[in-house]
């Protein structure tokens, strides 16, 4: 059983070449049973109801709708959430990503792992949207130490257990590979086919790019110390205090010799600027140990998931409450 994922945000006039093309490709490669869940992510437009007709006239297209527009993160999670099958691949609604990519996916996952990420090498997209790209994975791979070119795809396919233990929000839907990875899930990558966007607008701008170095903090953190945040914060705090006391020895020694009878003019601690560095630096120091405290006894005592959105209505008898589909996943 395959599960294919659609987030999707005021897409109408591509949904129905896209279904059929699904279609085709999972006849053609002979993929067995398969899915599709479109999760509309608050359009505006008519997508809702070319979703609720595809829906009536294919069994294998189930539709989500969502209150209000929250993001691609709360769509996949979503849509994660409802699927059954035991592989489940995510594209983009906007037919650049090509479904007969499908069983290359599904081969790569057959090779032996867990996560297979697309690789756009031929891009027909904007320039300002390329070249941001390319800096953003090339900083990324530095950072997460996975060697993926393209982090941004949207043709991705996973094993269920690897989005068991991952929890989606915010913008994090990008940096998936990077944390099943952190988690010793086994990645890889291969060359997908893109398409020029027939249909519709790009949905992202510039602030696409800051959101996306701003999470990028916040992956390297969650993958490097989510279970030890003293040892970032609390390290932070004694290379602080380290630096405060160093400072603090000149300061005494300086004004020891400057009391000695060596004709040398009296030092005042309180009228030098180092004095206050140091001062600033201890109470740093003190306060980063004390938030790597309280962030260890938060690590230590969470267990609760927030649910990052709302479902206001599904097709085929989805249920809407992502509670009440634990335990029919295959």
């Amino acid at each position: 059983m395959i599960s294919i994922v659609v987030p999707l945000f005021n897409e109408q006039d591509s949904l129905t070449e896209l279904i059929q093309r699904i279609q085709q490709a999972v006849a053609a490669d002979n993929l067995g049973g398969y899915e599709v869940l479109l999760v509309d992510d608050g359009s505006t437009d008519s997508s809702w109801s070319t979703i609720e007709k595809l829906s009536q006239d294919h069994p294998t297209v189930h539709g989500i709708r969502f209150r209000r527009n929250f993001g691609k993160a709360a769509a996949l999670a979503a849509g994660f959430s409802l699927a059954k099958g035991h592989t489940v691949i995510t594209m983009d609604a906007d037919l650049q990503d090509d479904p007969k990519e499908l069983v290359n996916l599904v081969a790569k996952l057959d090779s032996g792992c867990e996560v297979v990420s697309g690789w756009k090498q031929t891009r027909y997209d904007p320039w300002h949207k390329r070249w941001p790209s390319l800096v953003f994975n090339g900083i990324l791979r530095k950072f997460s130490g996975l060697p993926l070119h393209d982090f941004n795809c949207g043709l991705k396919a996973y094993r269920r257990e690897v989005l068991d233990e991952i929890t989606l929000y915010g913008e994090m839907h990008r940096f998936i590979p990077v944390l099943a990875a952190a988690r010793g899930f086994r990645v890889k990558e291969i060359s997908v086919q893109h398409h020029p966007r027939i249909h519709g607008v790009s949905k992202y701008g510039v602030s696409r790019i800051l959101k996306g170095f701003l999470d990028l903090f916040t992956v390297v953190f969650l993958t490097r110390f989510r279970y030890r945040p003293q040892h970032l914060l609390g390290g932070i705090g004694l290379a602080a205090c380290s630096i405060a006391s160093i400072l603090l020895l000149c300061l005494m020694a300086t004004w020891v010799v400057s009391r000695l009878p060596l004709g040398m003019v009296a030092f005042d601690l309180h009228r030098t600027p180092v004095f206050y560095l140091t001062m600033f630096l201890f109470l740093l120091g003190f306060q980063m140990i004390g938030v790597g405290l309280l962030a260890e006894l938060v690590v230590a005592n969470s267990g609760s998931r927030t649910i990052p959105y709302s479902i206001a209505k599904t097709t085929n008898s989805l249920p809407a409450n992502p509670l009440d589909h634990a335990g029919e996943k295959s």
